[in-house]
């Protein structure tokens, strides 16, 4: 693609950037002797499933599509975690998954002997209780009244009333991490052991779950491989991670025009990018994305509050400052989209979802995908 043939908005994804995340998972898994699987929840771009089989085991789902997409579109190890499955859909689920992950005694009740008649390796998910995270409940899977993960006293009370409960259970899983440092790790990693060490040591398998960036510059690799070694020492068996962040990690940007400038109380510029449609983590977490060449409110000599295009008044990205004034028709690219952007974007107000490219290493760019009127209408009825 020729860059005046880039349409806006759109993500493109850069190879390099993407080869370099993968390297360094394949680094630690070539020296703990860990697997690691794909987070489909975080980056499902199947268009570079084959390259991210070249370094991970496999991929892992949060649901029947995610485990088709990863069963088709990469053919390697494919796990899946639900809070809660639905019973018609479990024959295709074992037709795709080797690893089930049940999250309570009652799923492992009524799920247990259907996944292992059909030879699959079934897994209960702990929750520890440790929470280590500030200010974001709504990515603490350890948060009091938390839906995920089975805690000691729910495990005891059904232990009580069913000894045999664990029989065939093969696997533990913990997630509780979310953009954390391995420090983070290591806490929890004191809670699980303090309160299901007994039962891991009876494990094949435990999987530390996702929310490790591993990727990050100044990520304590050291710390990681200490928590990795105890658990293989602990269990003996496989010690699992399903980063999605750290594979797509500062591999991807979003890039946008701008569309109009207006001014009440503030300067605005508005884009063809949404924080709503194409960025919702900028409103659910909520978080300030970075932008290429620009700085902090006031930092610069023009300040502009940059918003979307939907009828939303809270669809605003966030305020930054520029060396010379905006204009229309400029041409901005807010870093580090490919992660959470592609698999929660939406087509609110009619919007249309952005152009996907992939930047290969040498610098051509390929149009992936270019979605319009269709893809808004087949959402609809």
């Amino acid at each position: 693609m020729r860059e005046s043939k880039i349409h806006t908005p759109c993500y493109i994804v850069q190879e390099r950037a993407l080869k370099e995340n993968l390297e360094q998972l394949a680094g630690l898994a070539r020296e703990t002797g860990c697997r690691i699987l794909l987070a489909q929840k975080a980056f499902s771009m199947f268009r570079v499933y084959p390259l991210i089989g070249n370094y991970l085991a496999g991929t892992t789902a949060s649901g029947l599509y995610e485990a088709r997409l990863g069963a088709e579109c990469m053919g390697k190890e494919n796990h899946i975690f639900s809070p809660a499955y639905r019973e018609e859909e479990m024959g295709e689920i074992l037709s795709l998954c080797g690893h089930v992950v049940l999250n309570s005694p009652q799923q492992i009740r009524r799920y247990k002997r259907k996944i292992l008649a059909a030879g699959r390796s079934v897994g209960l998910r702990v929750n520890p209780e440790c929470s280590t995270q500030e200010g974001h409940a709504i990515y603490d899977p350890c948060a009091p009244g938390s839906r995920l993960g089975t805690t000691l006293s729910q495990l005891e009370r059904a232990l009580a009333d069913t000894p045999d409960l664990l029989e065939g259970i093969e696997g533990l899983h913990f997630h509780t991490l979310c953009e954390q440092d391995a420090d983070a790790l290591a806490v929890t990693l004191d809670a699980v052991v303090e309160k299901f060490g007994v039962y891991m040591t009876k494990m094949k398998w435990v999987n530390l779950g996702g929310g490790h960036h591993i990727t990050r510059p100044g990520y304590h690799m050291e710390t990681l491989k200490q928590c990795i070694r105890r658990v293989q020492k602990l269990c003996g068996g496989t010690v699992y991670l399903e980063p999605g962040e750290a594979v797509a990690l500062q591999a991807g940007t979003l890039r946008t025009s701008v569309l109009e400038i207006t001014e009440n109380g503030v300067q605005t510029a508005i884009l063809d990018a949404s924080a709503a449609c194409h960025m919702p983590d900028v409103l659910e977490m909520p978080y300030r994305p970075p932008l290429s060449g620009a700085g902090l409110p006031g930092e610069k000599p023009f300040t502009y509050r940059l918003a979307g295009p939907t009828c939303l008044a809270g669809d605003v990205i966030g305020d930054y400052s520029f060396d010379r004034p905006l204009e229309t028709g400029d041409v901005l690219e807010f870093q580090d989209m490919a992660i959470y952007s592609m698999v929660k974007n939406n087509t609110f107000n009619g919007m249309a979802l952005p152009d996907i490219v992939l930047e290969r290493e040498d610098g051509s760019r390929e149009l992936v995908r270019r979605f319009g009127y269709e893809d808004f209408k087949g959402r609809l009825s």
